[in-house]
């Protein structure tokens, strides 16, 4: 049996007056597509759950609304595009930029079936990080001192990466020169770039 949750009946009261519409149409088509739904509010926004699993989710902001599933790229198909906002279909501003209401009820029937199946959302494939080159001042300031060149090169390429990252960053050659001191001085007592909050934890 269907639930609802009140809270969600509070965050579209609350929403601007253009994207009420919007909210209360998705709402409505989600309940009527999957009897089962189960409302709730994760990270400050409407959830429609199935069979204990994220389905599908709606949000309001200043200027737009937003609609996605939780299993978007399985769910629309060839019909999943890189959008320019969070969710499934862009930027909504009114009812009529949403797809017609047969068609996102299929949708939420094949959110439902992925659900009822087991299948599980893809997760994002991680890219390794680009090299950053090690500058030529770093080098030579880092082997100005045989303690702090040997620690660097026992270093994880992690933490490497900080040092390099925080060098590189420096907008001018004064910050530059001030962050590749303190980078062979906390270097050569094995410190990584973060260490103050690492002991703070």
């Amino acid at each position: 049996m269907a639930t609802r949750d009140p809270r969600v009946d509070a965050y579209i009261a609350r929403s601007a007056a253009f994207a009420r519409p919007i909210l209360e149409h998705l709402r409505a088509v989600v309940h009527a597509a999957c009897p089962q739904v189960e409302e709730t509010m994760k990270w400050s926004m409407p959830h429609f759950d199935h069979r204990g699993e994220m389905m599908c989710s709606m949000a309001a902001f200043k200027a737009h609304a937003v609609f996605g599933f939780w299993k978007g790229a399985l769910v629309l198909g060839a019909n999943a595009q890189r959008r320019d906002a969070m969710g499934s279909f862009g930027r909504i501003t009114s009812v009529k930029e949403l797809p017609a209401k047969q068609v996102l009820v299929g949708y939420v029937r094949k959110a439902m079936a992925l659900n009822d199946a087991g299948v599980k959302a893809a997760r994002p494939k991680k890219h390794p990080k680009a090299a950053l080159s090690m500058p030529a001042d770093l080098t030579s300031a880092l082997k100005k001192s045989q303690r702090a060149w040997a620690q660097w090169q026992a270093f994880s390429p992690g933490r490497r990466r900080e040092y390099l990252a925080w060098v590189l960053e420096a907008k001018q050659d004064a910050t530059r020169a001030r962050r590749i001191a303190t980078t062979v001085s906390q270097v050569a007592d094995g410190k990584s770039q973060n260490w103050k909050y690492e002991r703070a934890r």
